[in-house]
C-alpha cells in the first residue's frame, strides 16, 4: 500500500539566542528547545520567518505526535496563530471537496495533533478516508479502495472506544458500517446515536428507519453476512449458496436479491443476474446501484432499450454518478453511436478526471 516519503525531510532545527528570548502571546520562548523550520531548496537563514517555523511545527504535529517537544510546539502554534484552527478546518474541508486528498489529510492530521482532546479532526480523517476509498472504487483500484476503507474502519473504532463520543461520530460511523454492509456494527452505532439524545429530528428519524430496516430484513443473519464476505473475497459461488439458504427463510429481503444479482453478474451469468436485480426492485430496492447493475446485465443480454431506461432512472436518483454515466457511454457504443458515447465519457472525466474506463474509451474513439 502507499509508502509516502518522509514528510519531515525538509525540516531543520535552530536555537533561539538568549538575547532574543521573549514572550509570544502566552508562550515564553525557551532557548533550550530547538525550533523546527520548514525549508526549501537552497534555503538560507536570511529567509527565516515565523511562518516557516509554524509550518514545521504543524508538520511535526501531523506526523510525530510522540515528539519530545510536542506540547511546547502545540502551545507555540496556538499562541502565534490564534485563528489557525478555524483557518485549517475551512481549508481542509475545501481541499477534501476538491479531491486534493494528500493536502486535506495533512491538514486534518495537523489539527488532530493540535487538538488532541477534540475528536472532530479525527472524524474528518475518517470521512476523508471514506471519500478516498469511494474515489478509488470508481477508478477501479480495489486494493487502494480497501486500504482506505480499512483506515476509516480503524479510525472509527478508535473514536468509538473513547470515554466521550460525539453524536456525529456515532452517526457517521453508522453510515460507514452500513455502506460496508457490517450491519451489526451499523445497528450498534445508530442505537448509540439515538441514546446520545441528538437534537436533530430528521437525523433521529433516519437512524430509527435504518435500525428498523436492519431488524425487519434480518440483515444480522449470519448467512447474509457470510454471503457478502464471500463476494468481497471473489468467491461468488459460495456466496450464491449462502444467499439461497438465506432466501429460503426470507424471500422478501431486497438486499439479499441484490447480493445474489451482484454475485451472478460478477460470474457473467447475466440472465440470472437480471432476474435477481428485478426481484430486488420488486421487493423494495430504490437504490441507483441496483438499477445500474440491472442495466449492465440487460446490456450484455442485448436488451439495449431496457438498459437505457434503467440507466436513465438511476441518473435521476444520482445525476453525478460517474459509473452510471460511463455505462451510458458503453451502451451508446454498443448501439453504434460513437459521438454520443464520447460526450458521456467526457462528462465522466468532469467528475473523475482519472477514470480509466473513460480515458481508455476516449483514446480508442480518437484513434
Amino acid at each position: 500500500m502507499p509508502q509516502p516519503s518522509d514528510p519531515l525531510k525538509n525540516i531543520v532545527y535552530i536555537t533561539v539566542p538568549l538575547h532574543l528570548t521573549r514572550s509570544l502571546g502566552e508562550v515564553e520562548l525557551d532557548p533550550q528547545i530547538p525550533l523546527p523550520v520548514e525549508t526549501t531548496a537552497n534555503w538560507s537563514m536570511d529567509e527565516l520567518s515565523w511562518e516557516q517555523i509554524v509550518a514545521a511545527m504543524l508538520k511535526i504535529l501531523a506526523y510525530r505526535q510522540d515528539h519530545e517537544h510536542i506540547g511546547y510546539y502545540r502551545r507555540f502554534v496556538l499562541a502565534a496563530r490564534p485563528t489557525i484552527v478555524d483557518e485549517l478546518s475551512e481549508t481542509g474541508v475545501l481541499k477534501a471537496r476538491n479531491k486534493d486528498f494528500e493536502i486535506a489529510e495533512e491538514i486534518f492530521r495537523a489539527l488532530a495533533g493540535l487538538l488532541p482532546q477534540d475528536s472532530r479532526p479525527r472524524l474528518n480523517l475518517a470521512l476523508l478516508a471514506e471519500q478516498r476509498a469511494d474515489a478509488y472504487e470508481k477508478l477501479d483500484k480495489p486494493q487502494l479502495a480497501t486500504y482506505h476503507n480499512e483506515r476509516a474502519f480503524e479510525i472509527y473504532k478508535e473514536l468509538l472506544s473513547a470515554d466521550s463520543v460525539l453524536p456525529e461520530v456515532y452517526l457517521n460511523a453508522g453510515y460507514f458500517f452500513l455502506k460496508q454492509r457490517n450491519y451489526q456494527r451499523a445497528r450498534s452505532a445508530f442505537e448509540a446515536f439515538l441514546q446520545s439524545d441528538p437534537p436533530e429530528a430528521d437525523k433521529r428519524s433516519e437512524a430509527e428507519r435504518v435500525i428498523s430496516e436492519i431488524d425487519s430484513q434480518d440483515l444480522l443473519d449470519t448467512l447474509f453476512k457470510e454471503a457478502y464476505d464471500f463476494i468481497r473475497l471473489g468467491k461468488e459461488q459460495q456466496a450464491i449458496e449462502r444467499i439461497h439458504a438465506f432466501l429460503e427463510k426470507r424471500r422478501d429481503v431486497w438486499n439479499a436479491w441484490f447480493l445474489l444479482g451482484w454475485a451472478y453478474r460478477r460470474l457473467e451469468k447475466y440472465a440470472e443476474g437480471k432476474d435477481a436485480f428485478l426481484t430486488a426492485i420488486e421487493t423494495g430496492s430504490t437504490e441507483p446501484d441496483t438499477l445500474n447493475e440491472l442495466a449492465i446485465c440487460r446490456m450484455e443480454l442485448g436488451e439495449f432499450d431496457e438498459s437505457r431506461r434503467d440507466l436513465e432512472r438511476a441518473l435521476q436518483i444520482d445525476p453525478e454518478n460517474a459509473k452510471i454515466i460511463s455505462n451510458m457511454g458503453v451502451l451508446a457504443l454498443k448501439e453504434g453511436r460513437p459521438g454520443e458515447a464520447t460526450a458521456f465519457f467526457r462528462t465522466v472525466l468532469e467528475y473523475e478526471p482519472e477514470d480509466p474506463i473513460a480515458l481508455n474509451y476516449l483514446q480508442m474513439l480518437d484513434t
